[in-house]
């Protein structure tokens, strides 16, 4: 014979106890919730003063309603999913365009180097990288060399034109040049070929260059 924490018998309303005990462990109740209560109130209603019609009719719609609800917002939940997936695979449609992540900035520690990647769309016959500081000075300038056209990495040893270590801070990577034809182009740090899509954990990564960027980050597609 089960007991109660006040006492009470449970031996007649042990549905209810069942119901109640379930319901406590929730924060709010569903469609089956209602349904047990509602049977519970059927089982339980007095032989001489049976449940008002219109009051079982009204819980019933109640239930309709909960339940509808309920199915809605599945099917809400169900579409979000699926639209994520579908935005997430129409990335896979940018490779091969440019992904622009809006600066050119390198960031320096005196004493030290600092690595970079820049893309030349076109063929370079021959250019010069200009690192400048926040004023706009040119702090120092680098020869491209003669490449094909592609992602390159370059060194900036830290040093200015008089070398000099420059002092820590925020500077500015942009690069003029001439491709085989005479025609004079240019390029800065941060405009990459995407190379490739990849996605982990609900997120996308775009390759640029050697590394991969959160979409994120991306300001334009071109």
């Amino acid at each position: 014979m089960a007991i109660n924490a006040y006492g009470n018998n449970l031996d007649v309303y042990g549905a209810v106890g069942t119901a109640a005990s379930t319901a406590q462990n929730k924060t709010e109740l569903d469609n089956k919730d209602f349904m047990t209560l509602l049977l519970v109130e059927l089982q339980n209603q007095d032989p001489t003063e049976p449940m008002d019609s219109e009051k079982i009719l009204s819980q019933t719609s109640q239930l309709a309603t909960l339940e509808s609800a309920e199915n809605t917002n599945n099917a809400l939940e169900e579409l979000a999913a699926s639209l994520g997936a579908t935005q997430q695979f129409s990335t896979i449609g940018a490779i091969g365009k440019t992904a622009d992540l809006g600066s050119n900035a390198i960031a320096l520690d005196e004493g030290s180097s600092v690595d970079f990647e820049m893309y030349f769309p076109s063929d370079v016959e021959q250019g010069t990288i200009e690192i400048k500081d926040v004023d706009g000075k040119v702090i120092k300038t680098m020869d491209v060399g003669t490449n094909d056209k592609g992602v390159y990495q370059f060194t900036w040893d830290g040093t200015d034109m008089g070398g000099n270590s420059a002092t820590s801070g925020v500077y500015y990577a942009s690069a003029s040049y001439s491709d085989g034809a005479g025609n004079t182009l240019s390029t800065r740090i941060g405009a990459y070929p995407i190379e490739s899509v990849r996605f982990e954990n609900g997120s996308t990564y775009l390759k640029l260059g050697s590394n991969y960027v959160s979409l994120e980050q991306v300001k334009e597609v071109y």
